[in-house]
């Protein structure tokens, strides 16, 4: 894939909870195409340098503790680093290292607005998904992994409120943000169904 060539790609962004995955999946399966996730920070730590992702190897070198129970949600939000874009070279990298078939669908909560932008070549090839406090929570208890992280940390209800408080303030963010860009949202809460979400993505990434 060249670098023109990721006027191609199509990006869904948003918090974590807010469908990405399971959208992907779907549309992945529906259309043929390749789903590139860019969440799994571990993925990308032995990849950077500490002097150009300082974040990330701060977050990675901290005990469960340290990163969700003695932080507030605004000190996490504002220190963690895939919400300040500190992976996203390695995304674009990864991305050009692949074939020009099948078309791709990256996802991911590392996809901030100002930074896809630029690779924009038309409207419809980027999405991000904003949830309520209310389906987030929601979709963490359908999947089973509300306490995942929390229950690894010395106080689970800590934690977990401080997670999730720390994953609204960036919806608002990429609220503002994605705004400010003219690009495109979705609103995504409780009374939406999962078969309606996936309608409404595909359309918006120009499949529909």
């Amino acid at each position: 894939m060249t670098p023109d060539g990721l006027g191609d790609v199509r990006f869904i962004g948003g918090g974590s909870g807010a469908g990405k995955s399971t959208v992907s999946r779907r549309l992945a399966a529906q259309h043929g195409l390749r789903v590139v996730s860019t969440e799994p920070f571990s993925d990308y730590v032995g990849r950077a340098e500490a002097d150009d992702a300082p974040l990330l190897h701060a977050f990675a070198a901290m005990d469960m503790d340290e990163r969700w129970v003695r932080r507030s949600p605004e000190v996490m939000r504002d220190t963690f680093h895939a919400f300040h874009g500190e992976t996203f070279p390695l995304v674009v990298d990864d991305l050009l290292a692949l074939p020009s078939s099948p078309p791709v669908l990256v996802e991911g909560f590392s996809l901030l607005p100002r930074l896809v932008a630029p690779l924009l070549t038309r409207p419809d090839r980027a999405v991000w998904l904003l949830p309520t406090p209310a389906f987030r929570r929601a979709a963490f208890e359908s999947r089973g992994s509300t306490w995942d992280i929390a229950a690894r940390t010395s106080e689970p209800a800590r934690a977990l409120a401080n997670l999730l408080a720390r994953d609204a303030l960036f919806t608002e963010d990429l609220r503002r943000e994605t705004a400010a860009l003219g690009l495109a949202t979705i609103a995504v809460d409780v009374s939406l169904t999962v078969d309606e979400l996936t309608r409404l993505v595909a359309v918006a990434l120009g499949l529909g």
